[in-house]
């Protein structure tokens, strides 16, 4: 067994342990610590015919069986968790030594500590790892940010693990400095909430107006699955509804239930979002409609409340509904893509970065959201350009929008008189509707200023500012 290792792996939890039999694999000797002594020791136990790990009790131990550069790679819970590896880290290494965040940290707190560990000549680097606990052993996309020379040290181990483009390129590449990296996976994560309560509003539209059972309805999203909707994630619901439709729970829909609620991925992007007043409202409707979910107490009472007159859910076609429901749920997805790529293009007018919306889309070419032939046309719509927010106005997209008018319109319209909730269908084609609308019904609350400021307003066809009458100017 050697006595170097060339990286290092601090947190054993699933992401950590998975990382480090994924780099052991490939041929690197990794050096483990875990602030539980028994992950680290289970580890070795199960996996070390994987590869060579080093374990390390101590962080002194661990660092002095690294070779120089030092690489750390942290993948402990965020927020406190990481300040405090951080913390007991950063004082026993070097200048040129390098720090890689490859937990879900807030880009915010990536760009802090990238400037306080710079000052001591340490570099940091946040790495965004996207696919889940199976792919971070087999191959995860990996979006990185930190300085140029950070990337020469760490990017090539990086690129060794990671998954392949579709034209067969690492999935993992520096995509700009400090916090970018980590910001390009916040908003993935943001899509993939909203894409996981897509899919469950299309599920329920087919269970609670088109009647089909779980079965047919496994049936449906296996077509879907080789479609334009076709993706890992529509794999994995085709697989829980045949489950469910061989005797598992039949409460279970894809997404979640009452007591589920949901957790911070989607939450985290809306409130950056908001913060930046852009609108990625698609994405804000799933996260509260899993909020809503979680409010079981309220459910319970909330049940007497009175709902629509029946109108008949006998569908005269019901193949039709079922392209119906595809046409929603497509253009919805590419609506929310949308959303989250706007944010992407503030933020690089924000916080100065440079982030290649093409480089992005084809580092998610072999994601469980979509499939790589959408994101290869996300690509091409953006061409080499940085700051081209509506990609849906491409020629393509509006062609499969205009397809999909009678469909989406019909879908969110019947839900509505179903009284099956489909919140974030409606908020996208409204988003939609908004989008494309020469006047808006905001312009009376826009042409305002608050209580304190002067009250006037913008005629359009005037192009000017008026004073409306009756309002006294103080």
């Amino acid at each position: 067994m050697p006595s170097t290792a060339q990286i290092g792996v601090i947190g054993l939890a699933a992401t950590g342990r998975n990382l480090a039999r994924n780099l052991a694999r490939r041929g690197y000797a990794v050096a483990v610590h875990s602030r539980t002594a028994d992950r680290t020791r289970v580890l070795v136990d199960e996996f070390g015919h994987e590869g060579t790990f080093l374990p390390a009790r101590t962080a002194r131990e661990l660092l002095s069986s690294l070779e120089r550069p030092r690489r750390l790679l942290i993948t402990v819970r965020p927020g406190e968790a990481t300040d405090s590896v951080i913390a007991a880290f950063a004082p026993l290494l070097e200048p040129g030594d390098l720090l890689v965040d490859g937990g879900d940290a807030h880009f915010a707190d990536t760009r802090r500590r990238e400037a306080e560990l710079g000052e001591h000549g340490i570099h940091f680097v946040g790495a965004g790892i996207a696919g889940g606990e199976e792919k971070t052993l087999y191959g995860p996309s990996i979006t990185v940010g930190g300085s140029p020379e950070a990337y020469e040290v760490v990017g090539p181990v990086l690129e060794t693990i990671a998954t392949r483009t579709s034209d067969g390129r690492p999935a993992a590449t520096r995509v700009g400095p400090d916090g970018a990296g980590h910001f390009v996976k916040m908003v993935h994560d943001g899509i993939a909430h909203a894409t996981v309560e897509l899919t469950a509003e299309a599920y329920d539209l087919l269970r609670g107006i088109g009647g089909f059972s779980a079965e047919r309805v496994a049936d449906i999203f296996a077509r879907w699955d080789g479609g334009r909707l076709g993706a890992h994630f529509t794999e994995i619901t085709t697989d829980l509804l045949a489950r469910t439709a061989a005797g598992a729970d039949e409460d279970r829909r894809p997404g979640g239930r009452h007591e589920d609620g949901q957790g911070g991925s989607g939450r985290r992007t809306a409130r950056s979002a908001q913060d930046a007043d852009v609108p990625v409202a698609g994405i804000a409707a799933a996260v509260f409609d899993q909020a809503l979910s979680g409010l079981a107490a309220w459910h319970r009472d909330a049940r007497r409340l009175p709902g629509p007159e029946p109108f008949g859910r006998h569908l005269a076609d019901t193949d039709a509904f079922v392209r119906e429901v595809e046409q929603a749920l497509y253009a919805s997805k590419v609506v929310v893509w949308a959303q989250g790529w706007h944010r992407i293009v503030e933020a690089n007018g924000a916080y100065g970065w440079d982030i290649d919306l093409g480089v992005v889309s084809s580092l998610w070419g072999d994601d469980s959201l979509v499939p790589a032939p959408f994101l290869d046309r996300i690509a091409g719509a953006h061409g080499a350009g940085h700051a081209v927010p509506c990609f849906p106005a491409d020629a393509a997209f509006t062609r499969e929008f205009a397809a999909a008018q009678r469909g989406w319109r019909g879908v969110v319209a019947t839900a509505a008189r179903g009284g099956v909730p489909a919140p974030a269908l409606s908020t996208a084609l409204s988003y939609y509707d908004t989008l494309r609308a020469e006047r808006l019904p905001t312009a009376p609350a826009r042409g305002r200023r608050d209580l304190t400021g002067p009250r006037t307003g913008h005629r359009t066809a005037q192009h000017d500012d008026f004073t409306p009458k009756g309002l006294r100017i103080p």
